[in-house]
């Protein structure tokens, strides 16, 4: 960071955080309880991060987005923190990734996100009608500057150096439908590469697992509008898939959401096979454990910027204080 009695215009030069310009709100259908959810997501100050807040629990019922406060991984990411919990919120959080908001209240009345249709892209739009406003703060980055690995039977993650934020993923399905499709995909992440080649991908799951999940009180507000479903011979969602590679891109989609809750965007390259939300939350909390392996930093608008560093989408003006959106 440049130094302040060098240029009493230094923040100006500076990438800043930001937030959205205004609240918005939405409703949907919790994907595992098959609750009926109203969210909100509203401005907030610098360095608040991603904030959730349970209204249905009190004013004090809130839990930060961060490694430390998941409580939960199976088959979606929840943060939990006393009697305060949430759940299924790694599409918001790739969205909010996705547009480069930094600090955002998410005010929800319910256990579980609304699941939308299954991707980012409904998020996505919810945020750019907000507009973002960027904030008189300097945008910080976790830069990878040693190689760190996780691995657990079959699945494994790794993040290493890398001049921007790449993301690559091999899916390993043996099933009948699976051996017929692309299991593997590589992004460059920008916001018009994340809105256009992986918000859209939805959420799957096999026909055959619905039955045993639902024994399980998961998947109730499952169905074919906010989940593509397989069987044996293929898709049976009427309208087939958005993209060809859909699978492998929800994947991906989910690694940005559950890595933003490092608390800042990371630089560097994340590999994943066969991971879950399970490998993707280990490997962050094996990454901020070690210091060796990362660094903080900021950037000059002036200088060499990685591609995720540029504006996101959209129009973003400055916010009129510090204390706010």
């Amino acid at each position: 960071m440049p130094d302040v009695d060098r240029s009493k215009n230094w923040l100006r030069d500076l990438i800043r955080q930001r937030t959205l310009s205004e609240e918005v709100a939405t409703a949907g259908v919790g994907l595992h309880t098959g609750d009926d959810v109203e969210l909100t997501i509203r401005p907030a100050p610098p360095d608040t991060g991603i904030v959730f807040v349970r209204s249905d629990l009190g004013c004090d019922a809130h839990v930060k987005a961060c490694p430390e406060n998941v409580v939960d991984t199976q088959l979606a990411t929840s943060l939990g923190s006393g009697q305060v919990r949430v759940s299924t919120v790694e599409h918001l959080m790739a969205a909010f990734a996705g547009l480069g908001v930094d600090n955002a209240l998410v005010e929800v009345n319910a256990v579980e996100l609304p699941i939308m249709d299954g991707s980012a892209a409904p998020f996505v739009r919810l945020i750019r009608a907000a507009g973002i406003v960027e904030q008189p703060v300097p945008r910080r980055f976790i830069e990878i500057t040693g190689e760190v690995c996780w691995t657990d039977g079959s699945a494994s993650t790794r993040l290493a150096p890398h001049d921007g934020f790449r993301v690559e993923y091999t899916m390993n399905y043996d099933h009948p439908f699976f051996r017929r499709q692309c299991q593997h995909a590589e992004l460059d992440f920008s916001s018009r590469t994340f809105i256009r080649d992986v918000s859209r991908a939805r959420t799957f799951g096999f026909l055959a697992d619905i039955e045993r999940l639902r024994a399980m009180d998961l998947v109730r507000g499952g169905s074919l509008e906010n989940a593509v479903v397989v069987d044996d011979d293929g898709v049976l969602n009427h309208e087939g898939l958005r993209y060809e590679d859909e699978f492998v891109r929800h994947k991906m989609l989910d690694a940005i959401g559950d890595l933003y809750l490092a608390g800042h965007p990371i630089m560097g390259t994340f590999t994943g096979y066969q991971s879950g939300h399970g490998s993707n939350i280990a490997l962050l909390r094996q990454l901020l454990a070690d210091s060796g392996a990362y660094r903080s930093v900021t950037f000059e608008n002036g200088a060499r910027q990685p591609i995720q560093l540029c504006p996101p989408v959209g129009a973003t003006r400055h916010a009129a204080s510090s204390n706010g959106a």
